[in-house]
């Protein structure tokens, strides 16, 4: 009886230590995963479990989203997961995205990790029209989005329709020209074949470096009114806050670099931003709910700390985790390097191969067209053969009759008839049998010596017959590979997987391969700069090649907007589109 109640007991505890859980569900760009979290879970205990979880160390640009009636809000670190206003309906929904966006993502962005998520979250931001993106610059991002997705171009497997299933290009671009499926298809593979030999890092960062300089790239837009009531926009990114009429997201009205903001601060529903230089004036602006201007004050706190960030030393983690980007890129580029030239290789051992099938496929032709040369000459030799004896016993029967008609001449002789006319006679037959004989002699001689020119034409064809066994058996008897230099041999048709740590690779990074390693890099900038010029000549060249079959009546007001500034020389770079206001930055701010 006491054993059953302590057991109950010990049950008993052991059930109340348990921690209470509940289900969370992780959305990221690419992939769900849920996870128990305790119900004393804080927010960064949630947040460090989907990095670690992701292999992600650059956490600073990324944060869990969610929605609170129709109003977007990011999960805080410091407050329980279960006391934010989420659904407590299981699983509890979180978006795993990017927060902050970096001002240069080729200096800032070192985890391959990283880089991807960005590439897929602006992606899908410029294909559901929340970054404007030109047309031509469009095609163009989409070419290397093809690449990260596909590899290297192969007209062999990539064939016409490959992508008609792809969603490549905003639907505002598609139906703003008349242009079919297969003829966009047309535009990004002739781009995308351009791109061959870039990895999958390769072609996202690519991306990545041409859509930073959209000019809505990494801007968050808030609705609000200044003191006059005046509706406008305002735009939170890297660089610093910018308002905008609410019809132009382009191009700011005026801008407030981080380094030129003494003060930022909110009362209820009231913003206060207060310029570092007191000349200007301060600018105040509402929004209508206050978790909005909660929200707009996160994005100003994070993206300014970030500011201040990039403009000091690297801490060591970051110094850290560049190093070992260094070698990973390092490495990879030697094991690209090791790949092409195996491929290339191969593919010096494939052609040398159907060289030589080409060269025994003609020997094989020249063989049997020396057998067939035999064959005929071996017939021809059996006729000449075969005329030449009947032409001998031709021979032969003329000589025999030739010696009766002699032997029947000397019995005429010896037995010639006593009379003149007898021996008249006789000697007429006689003449007669000497001209008969030297008929059968000539004719004889001409039979022998026909008989003596088939020999020689048998002997000819004999000889010919030799010649061409001769050349038959040297066909033959040839090697069938020609003399030539040592050729490896073809590599299997599938490269081996290979193991990253394991001995087959090793590598020792000295100072001398980091020194040859940065003079690549200093190269391939000067490569890119140079290719920068062609780039935005193709840009133009296809812009001018689809310019007659655009619909003007379908044109958006940010397309109207980017045209104009085009028109003006202001250029798409997001960058000359804020300094412009910048240079305003030192008047009085009347909005």
């Amino acid at each position: 009886m006491a054993g059953a109640i302590a057991s109950r007991m010990s049950f008993s505890s052991l059930k109340r230590k348990q921690p209470k859980t509940f289900t969370v569900r992780i959305v990221t760009m690419d992939a769900e995963m849920e996870f128990n979290c305790e119900m004393k879970w804080k927010g960064k205990d949630l947040f460090d479990l989907v990095c670690r979880t992701l292999g992600l160390r650059e956490t600073w640009f990324f944060g869990l989203q969610y929605t609170i009636k129709d109003t977007v809000a990011w999960l805080k670190m410091d407050k329980k997961v279960l006391d934010h206003d989420v659904s407590k309906e299981e699983p509890v929904t979180f978006h795993f995205l990017a927060k902050f966006y970096p001002e240069n993502a080729e200096e800032e962005l070192v985890q391959e990790i990283t880089q991807h998520l960005f590439f897929l979250q602006v992606k899908k931001q410029i294909l559901d029209e929340k970054i404007y993106c030109p047309p031509e610059a469009s095609v163009l991002l989409a070419s290397y989005a093809v690449q990260a997705k596909y590899g290297d171009y192969d007209p062999s497997v990539h064939k016409r329709g490959f992508l008609a299933q792809e969603e490549l290009l905003p639907k505002r671009v598609i139906n703003l020209y008349q242009m079919t499926p297969e003829m966009w298809e047309e535009r990004i593979t002739a781009w995308y074949a351009e791109h061959r030999g870039r990895a999958r890092d390769e072609a996202e960062m690519e991306y990545l470096k041409i859509a930073q300089d959209l000019e809505m790239y990494g801007v968050n837009y808030f609705a609000i009114r200044n003191k006059k009531g005046t509706e406008l926009l305002l735009g939170v990114d890297a660089l610093g806050l910018h308002i905008y009429d609410p019809e132009n997201k382009l191009t700011p009205k005026i801008s407030f670099p981080w380094n030129e903001i003494r003060n930022i601060s909110y009362s209820d529903k009231e913003f206060t931003i207060k310029p570092l230089d007191k000349k200007i004036d301060v600018f105040k602006f509402n929004s209508s709910k206050l978790r909005v201007n909660k929200l707009i004050l996160q994005l100003c706190i994070g993206n300014h700390d970030l500011f201040m960030r990039r403009r000091k030393a690297d801490s060591l983690e970051v110094q850290q985790m560049k190093a070992q980007a260094r070698e990973e890129k390092a490495r990879k580029q030697m094991e690209r390097q090791r790949l092409a030239r195996e491929k290339q290789m191969r593919e010096e051992a494939e052609r040398t191969r159907d060289e030589l099938e080409r060269r025994l496929l003609q020997m094989k032709e020249e063989a049997t067209m020396a057998n067939e040369a035999l064959m005929r000459s071996e017939e021809t030799a059996d006729l000449l053969a075969e005329k030449a004896q009947i032409t001998e016993e031709e021979a032969k029967l003329l000589a025999q009759k030739a010696a009766e008609a002699e032997q029947e001449m000397q019995r005429i002789k010896a037995t010639a008839i006593r009379t003149e006319e007898e021996k008249r006679l006789m000697e007429q037959k006689v003449l007669e049998a000497e001209v008969l004989a030297l008929k059968m002699a000539e004719e004889s001689e001409r039979r022998a010596k026909e008989a003596d020119q088939l020999k020689q034409d048998l002997q000819e064809a004999r000889e010919a017959e030799r010649r061409a066994k001769q050349k038959l058996l040297e066909i033959a008897t040839k090697p069938t590979y020609p003399p030539m230099n040592p050729i490896p041999a073809p590599l299997p048709p599938d490269i081996p997987s290979f193991n990253l740590i394991g001995d087959s690779l090793s590598f020792d990074f000295k100072d001398t391969d980091m020194k040859r390693l940065s003079m690549e890099i200093e190269k391939e900038k000067v490569e890119y700069m140079e290719k920068s010029k062609h780039l935005q000549e193709q840009l133009n060249e296809l812009k001018t090649e689809i310019e007659a079959l655009k619909l003007k009546e379908r044109e958006t007001a940010l397309d109207i907007l980017h045209n104009e500034n085009s028109d003006r020389g202001g250029g798409s770079s997001k960058h000359n589109t804020i300094k412009k206001p910048q240079a305003q930055g030192r008047r009085p701010i009347c909005i």
